[in-house]
């Protein structure tokens, strides 16, 4: 994880784990323990229990000035032992690696940077070699396992990664030719991991893409090369450690989890980050945390089944190398993810580190929040211990079975024959044709009695379809993944007896179903079969829906009835191209009354019907009428724009000059316009580049973000942000001179 870190958003489901642990002695060279019987991948996996992370600790880096502007600060060349407490926390100690074993904690993932400690032909300095091996041991002494690994290096993370295999490849292997020789002796307990999060840094996909980047076949033949180096070499473990290799920037969406070529070895697992959904773990864009929503639970839940279903079923070990969620002042709502993120990654197998960055608390940046145990003292912090309990808790449970669930549970269907078939004519869908809506299959009627007790079969190639429902208006979109694949025959199964009825409130206006595709997929054939006696989770979505019809009038206002002083949100969304989304905001009134203001202007002239939705705390407010007019006194605004995700503060307000803009800064690098500037600002100016039809930022956004010295908003201006949020450019800097 970088030193302040963000992620793309994606959705996975809280999981727990619990596992019966099996004592292994381990090996070390200062004891000359015996070795253990080889365990398998799996055995490893299971065994490593529960993990924490030693961040921004042997992973930090030195700065200094910039040799082109003094006032800017860039990564040192070379720097000493000092570099460990750099980034502000204390040196590692056996009382903190004591008091994580104690706790339950089974594995510490060890973060560590090299390229400051390199000589010109790339070999480690001694002393922080013999520093790391220090480190190591404090966990090995203590039966714990270890994963080290390779973490900030800027000659992995460029803007020119696709290119730039054969600048990285020997080094990545010299330096690993030498940890690997340092470490030879040490048993399955040490386990080494590759890379940290190989991208392309500064880029428009440097966090995500609209499908894997060209860089994942980079960064797979580099660790097609990494795993052949350690079998190659001598060493009692060479052939039976355990080798963790992650995708391109260890992302847990679907789409680079199937970009990974993960090698033909008996002892290698996929590495995965999964701060997910970040909207609830990270995102300071979002100004609420305090409930972890139905929304946010299926979200989780479809990251982690793409897990099981990528690699676990394919009998690939998966572990989560960094995960967690911020410190935002809601401990119930972190309890509640953490309960759901580790006992479905116990029932499925996969061992968690959770991030620790030894921050507790930060108003200037909360997002940032992943400090668990005074490094000091092995105390932990009361702010956060309400969620290490929990974990343990879960791990503890005899009643979740590590493993249980690796593999999807094998379901009888009725045959494609002897269903009922709603669509036989092959179609090709292509997400890149949403705007013609040839993203989907054309729109045919169904109902829920033609559903009830019932699955829908979907027999295609090409990308896993997604099954989509709304009513005669093509209002009220809902979608589903399937439950179960059978890839052999590419069919995919929507159990919706099940799903339709926890996402729908009135069954009876359900008219349309439809496929839809986020690549490209040929859809063969539609069927309605009887649904097997099985049950399947379904997360709940409690999001209130009402119809509304259009009329003449300045602005839409939407009235609401709630519990006094409860905050709310949610949209007004419609079809446009493809589904598009207003969204609001207000709390309610110390007589629970709520009056919200959408300017007329934000809807297409000629939309005739939308859907208002409450998100958030939806059990305490109803929307209970609207209607056409002029803005009443005392009503809550809507300033949010369409095509959005982000919810954003119904009363901001901009200042306004007579710059050509018609806007002056307001807060420098302030590129979401939250009134703050932090690494939320370097993701919106990076999703406005990837998706301006989608996340196009306002205009007060694109003034106050644009900080790099150029005029207009660039990828370069997203790189500047999260050097401010690292420390190497001090925002008070800001904006940069042209060069």
């Amino acid at each position: 994880m970088l030193k302040s870190k963000f992620i793309s958003k994606a959705v996975s489901a809280v999981a727990s784990m619990a596992m019966v642990f099996t004592s292994v002695p381990s090996i070390n060279v200062m004891d000359n323990a015996v070795a253990a019987d080889t365990m398998t991948a799996f055995e490893i996996t299971e065994n490593m229990k529960i993990g924490w992370n030693l961040g921004n600790t042997l992973d930090a880096k030195a700065s200094m000035p910039d040799p082109n502007d003094p006032k800017k600060s860039i990564d040192a060349d070379h720097a000493g032992l000092e570099t460990e407490t750099s980034w502000g926390c204390p040196k590692a100690n056996e009382t903190l690696f004591k008091a994580l074993k104690a706790k339950g904690f089974n594995t510490v993932r060890v973060p560590t940077t090299w390229f400051q400690h390199l000589d010109a032909d790339n070999n480690i300095d001694p002393e922080w070699l013999a520093r790391v091996k220090e480190v190591v041991d404090y966990g090995i002494k203590n039966d714990m396992y270890i994963i080290l690994n390779v973490h900030h290096e800027n000659w992995i993370n460029r803007g020119d990664l696709l290119n730039a295999y054969d600048e990285i490849q020997p080094k990545l292997l010299k330096i690993w030719t030498q940890v690997a020789t340092e470490f030879k002796d040490y048993d399955q307990h040490l386990i080494f991991e590759c890379m940290n999060e190989p991208r392309a840094v500064g880029q428009p996909h440097e966090w995500w893409a609209a499908e894997a980047v060209p860089e994942c076949d980079v960064i797979n033949k580099l660790e097609h090369d990494f795993v052949d180096l350690i079998r190659g070499m001598d060493g009692p473990y060479a052939k039976t450690r355990l080798l963790m290799l992650p995708g391109y920037c260890a992302s847990a969406e679907t789409q680079f989890l199937e970009a990974v070529d993960v090698p033909d070895d008996d002892f290698v697992a996929v590495s995965i980050h999964a701060y997910t959904p970040y909207d609830f773990t990270m995102n300071t864009a979002v100004a609420d945390h305090s409930v972890f929503t139905g929304a946010y639970s299926q979200n989780l839940s479809d990251i982690l089944a793409g897990m099981q279903k990528t690699f676990l079923e394919k009998d690939i070990p998966v572990i989560i190398g960094e995960m967690g969620t911020s410190n935002f002042g809601n401990t119930q709502a972190r309890v509640d993810w953490t309960t759901q993120y580790f006992t479905t990654t116990k029932k499925y197998g996969i061992p968690c580190c959770l991030w620790d960055n030894n921050t507790v608390s930060n108003p200037k940046d909360p997002g940032e929040c992943h400090g668990y145990v005074d490094r000091t003292t092995g105390e932990w912090h009361e702010a956060s211990l309400p969620i290490i309990n929990k974990m343990m808790e879960i791990m503890n449970d005899d009643s979740i079975v590590w493993g249980s669930e690796r593999k999807a549970p094998e379901y009888k269907h009725q045959d494609l024959s002897e269903g009922k078939v709603f669509r036989d004519t092959a179609i090709e869908i292509d997400a890149s044709k949403s705007k013609t809506y040839e993203n989907t299959t054309p729109g045919a009627e169904i109902s829920w009695d033609d559903l009830k007790g019932k699955e829908v079969a979907i027999k295609y190639t090409g990308t896993t379809p997604v099954l989509a429902f709304s009513d005669a208006e093509y209002g009220n979109w809902t979608e589903f993944k399937p439950y179960t694949v059978d890839e052999e025959n590419g069919i995919a199964y929507y159990l919706v007896d099940q799903q339709l009825p926890a996402a729908w409130n009135d069954l009876s206006t359900v008219n349309h179903m439809q496929a839809r595709t986020d690549k490209v997929t040929n859809i063969e054939k539609m069927v309605i079969l009887n649904a097997p006696e099985v049950k399947i989770d379904v997360p709940v979505d409690k999001t209130k829906k009402y119809k509304i019809e259009f009329s003449e009038g300045e602005n839409l206002l939407l009235e609401f009835k709630g519990e006094p002083n409860t905050l709310t949100n949610g949209c007004v969304g419609f079809n446009g191209d493809g589904w598009e989304q207003v969204e609001w905001e207000g709390t309610t009134d110390a007589d629970g009354n709520l009056t919200v203001a959408i300017p007329s202007s934000k809807f297409p002239a000629d939309l005739k019907s939308a859907e208002c939705q409450i998100w958030y705390q939806p059990e305490l407010v109803d929307m209970v009428s609207y209607k056409f007019g002029s803005e009443p006194a005392g009503t809550t605004t809507s300033e949010s724009t369409t095509a959005t995700t982000t919810t954003t503060t119904a009363t901001e307000t901009t200042a306004t000059t007579s710059s050509d803009s018609g806007l002056s800064v307001t807060v420098i690098g302030d590129a979401n316009a939250d009134g703050k500037l932090s690494l939320a600002d370097a993701v919106a100016i990076l999703q406005s580049i990837a998706n301006k039809d989608k996340y196009e930022l306002k205009p007060q956004g694109k003034v106050n973000g644009d900080v790099d010295g150029v005029a207009g908003i660039t990828a370069n201006d997203a790189l500047v942000i999260q050097k401010v949020d690292a420390g190497t450019v001090s925002a008070s800097d800001l904006p940069l001179k042209a060069a």
